[in-house]
């Protein structure tokens, strides 16, 4: 019996919380370039009651990306997106989070977005970090919204000389996956389906505690004491967003960014959090 599907890439805690909200009488794809935790996170989720499969997908290649989305067609339309994969500044060199965060992202909101049924929508997990980077110029919004995905990483702004560390790469990934939504929105309406992200802030998962125990880790500490919430969120919080925003009550929401960090921008802005000059 065909199901409508929901493509979860990404085996974390995020994408849980959102999938245990919108997967339920749907078929369950979680893909993830580390096997053993796609089975792992799928097992949890079938043992909760849903229809849930993995396979191994590997966000920042194209082939593998197609195969995954193909796989989620064998069992009926592709109604949901959820992308919750992405690497840290913590964990991978800024190639590595170019290729999976920036690159792989907008390759995957574009072969979804070829597919996704009509009153479907998806979700892209960005980051709070992009906007504590200094505004770019419209021309370089436009160039990472716009330009064709094989181009990406060739863009001038994304070369080493001008990407500093692994955290100014992450940023550079996150302000594209912004930009990148907006653009798909528009494609994606063509559908008649829609496409929003979400920038979350402190939010304790595994890729979170690498962080606190990583060289920003006092950092990141330091952050979360110093927002107005006082504290990291949880990925139930995040879940519950995303299923306001993909369900039938956000059916006028495409083509934006929320943020959910307890107040640690707005903090970084105009509060205790600001940097010193």
């Amino acid at each position: 019996m065909s199901k409508n599907v929901v493509l979860w890439m990404g085996a974390g805690q995020i994408g849980m919380a959102i999938a245990r909200r919108i997967g339920y009488g749907k078929k369950i794809i979680v893909g993830d370039k580390n096997p053993a935790n796609a089975e792992a996170i799928a097992k949890v989720m079938t043992d909760a009651g849903f229809d849930c499969e993995w396979m191994e997908a590997d966000l920042s290649n194209r082939e593998s990306i197609k195969t995954f989305i193909a796989k989620g067609q064998e069992f009926g339309p592709i109604e949901f997106l959820i992308n919750g994969a992405g690497v840290s500044p913590s964990q991978a060199p800024i190639e590595t989070i170019l290729a999976v965060d920036l690159y792989g992202t907008a390759v995957l909101l574009e072969e979804v977005g070829k597919v996704i049924m009509e009153g479907g929508s998806g979700v892209t997990i960005s980051s709070q970090s992009g906007k504590r980077m200094p505004q770019l110029t419209a021309e370089e919004d436009r160039l990472l919204a716009t330009t064709p995905t094989e181009e990406l990483l060739a863009l001038p702004m994304l070369q080493p000389g001008a990407i500093r560390d692994t955290l100014h790469a992450y940023q550079m990934a996150k302000r594209c996956n912004e930009k990148r939504v907006m653009a798909e929105a528009v494609k994606w309406g063509e559908r008649g389906a829609r496409v929003n992200s979400i920038s979350p802030g402190i939010i304790v998962t595994p890729l979170a505690i690498d962080e606190f125990n990583g060289p920003r880790g006092d950092f990141y500490k330091n952050m979360f004491a110093k927002c107005p919430a006082g504290r990291p969120g949880t990925a139930d919080e995040v879940g519950a967003l995303a299923e306001l925003i993909m369900g039938p009550q956000g059916a006028f929401i495409t083509g934006s960014d929320f943020l959910i960090d307890g107040g640690a921008t707005a903090s970084y802005y105009y509060g205790p959090l600001q940097p010193e000059e």
